[in-house]
């Protein structure tokens, strides 16, 4: 296909946002217009998810493995490098012809940023920082990014000040600094050659502070508590007092949890609109017709769910995320139940450009799923979280293990009767031989997933599928 003819390429990437935090998929109590119409005028991938985590800061793997195509074990370094012979997605479409444009969170190293990009701006390389004071890099078209400087007292004096609560933030939010960057790319790019724009928003990773008048759309007395609320995790899950564990008391208390889902809400709100004025740009510069835009998620969070606050485990509230795609190739107003990755991403971006996928990308186009509701491309999710916690899912049934310090817990949940998974069925003899067969599934997807590395020996070590 000839490059001025392959569509242009818009992902939208957000930083902790949970899959249920979308008000068009089934999420009432959250206001988000925009990405609302991104899911009308789209299709939604309802069962999508990242493949977990090897070190606590997991949108450092995820985003590596959306950029790749690789799976978790598929990645060096757990992605806070990228290897040569691992082929960027920027860098492949910049191979094909593409304008590549990088603005926001980049947190797999200067050089991969380097490979990837032919243009960009405020460009962040850190992983969580003040959202008012984003020490943001401008464009070095030499790849050396030898100064991370912070933004200077001069530029911050041209911002918006803001009071939040008690404190006073000087400077212009994160979201709407990157969101600015993307718009000035849309507006301004004349070239014909197709453009790829890569938009990695901080939120709503905490410390989650963002405009007032956001704020005070959610008040904590009215937010529901999640059914799957608990003062604590019922056992130790190996990662209990990792730092996103700590932005809460113990135990939970529920007028606490209530606050911190406002601040969520906020922030995604607040993320909402801006990723509306980069649609908008897109829109005036007449270029929404030839784009695909991706809208994606790096990971979830718990916030109070099972008693955790982060994203540090296998639940589908921290391992599940949203993804929608919008554009040429993509039916509108449609939605995909097929279980799938985010680093099927990159073949799917691939085909839809009419480009062969390099050959270093592990993921499965999903193509023939947006042409075909009941085509499924995967028979099971494989998840992994540092070396004690291993799970799979298989249609509607979830398995999650755990070797904690010599000792084992089970988990299987029935995801059709209880999304939330409150009710753990492994201690149930008529689960029994269902159990065992998933635990039979975990060990040969672990084997294909290449899961052999030595942070996981201790759980395969004392891990007998057959109890």
């Amino acid at each position: 296909m000839p490059a001025q003819r392959r569509p242009n390429i818009l992902v939208l990437f957000t930083d902790d946002q949970r899959y249920d935090t979308i008000a068009a998929l089934g999420a009432p109590e959250i206001h988000t217009p925009h990405l609302d119409r991104l899911v009308r005028e789209g299709t939604a991938f309802t069962n999508a998810y990242i493949m977990g985590g090897t070190v606590p800061a997991v949108c450092m793997p995820s985003r590596a493995m959306l950029l790749t195509g690789r799976t978790l074990f598929g990645l060096q370094d757990h992605g806070e490098t990228v290897p040569r012979d691992h082929v960027l997605l920027g860098e492949a479409l910049r191979a094909a012809g593409y304008r590549t444009f990088g603005t926001g969170k980049w947190h797999n190293g200067p050089p991969a940023y380097a490979r990837s990009f032919t243009a960009g701006a405020e460009i962040f390389f850190g992983g969580m920082a003040d959202h008012w004071n984003v020490p943001a890099c401008a464009f070095d078209p030499t790849g050396a990014y030898a100064q991370r400087f912070p933004q200077t007292v001069d530029f911050v004096r041209q911002r918006v000040v803001d009071r939040v609560g008690d404190h006073i933030h000087p400077g212009r939010h994160s979201s709407e600094l990157f969101a600015d960057a993307a718009a000035d790319f849309l507006k301004s790019y004349d070239g014909p050659a197709p453009f790829f724009a890569y938009v990695a928003f901080m939120a709503p990773h905490d410390p989650r502070t963002m405009p007032r008048a956001y704020r005070e759309m959610y008040d904590p007395a009215r937010i529901a508590l999640p059914e799957s609320f608990r003062p604590a995790h019922p056992f130790d899950n190996g990662e209990l007092r990792v730092r996103d564990e700590l932005l809460a008391g113990f135990p939970r208390r529920p007028e606490e949890v209530r606050a911190h889902i406002a601040d969520y809400y906020a922030m995604i709100t607040h993320l909402d609109a801006q990723i509306g004025r980069v649609l908008d740009a897109l829109e005036a510069a007449g270029r929404a017709r030839d784009t695909v835009v991706v809208l994606a998620g790096d990971n979830g969070l718990a916030v109070g769910r099972h008693g955790l606050m982060g994203k540090q485990n296998l639940y589908e509230h921290s391992v599940r995320v949203p993804l929608v795609l919008r554009g040429p190739g993509v039916p509108a107003g449609q939605r995909r139940e097929a279980l799938c990755y985010l680093l099927d991403v990159f073949p799917t971006l691939c085909d839809l450009a009419g480009l062969d996928a390099p050959a270093s990308v592990q993921g499965q186009s999903l193509a023939p799923v947006l042409g075909d509701a009941s085509a499924r491309v995967r028979e099971r999710v494989y998840l992994a979280y540092r070396g004690w916690q291993r799970g799979l899912r298989e249609g509607e049934r979830k398995l999650i293990e755990y070797m904690v310090d010599g000792r084992r817990t089970t988990q299987l949940f029935d995801l059709a009767a209880d999304p939330a998974e409150t009710r753990n069925l492994a201690g149930d003899p008529a689960r029994a031989e269902e159990l065992a067969r998933l635990r039979r599934a975990l060990c040969r997807e672990r084997d294909l997933a290449g899961d052999h590395g030595a942070e996981g020996q201790a759980f395969w070590s004392g891990f007998a599928p057959g109890g």
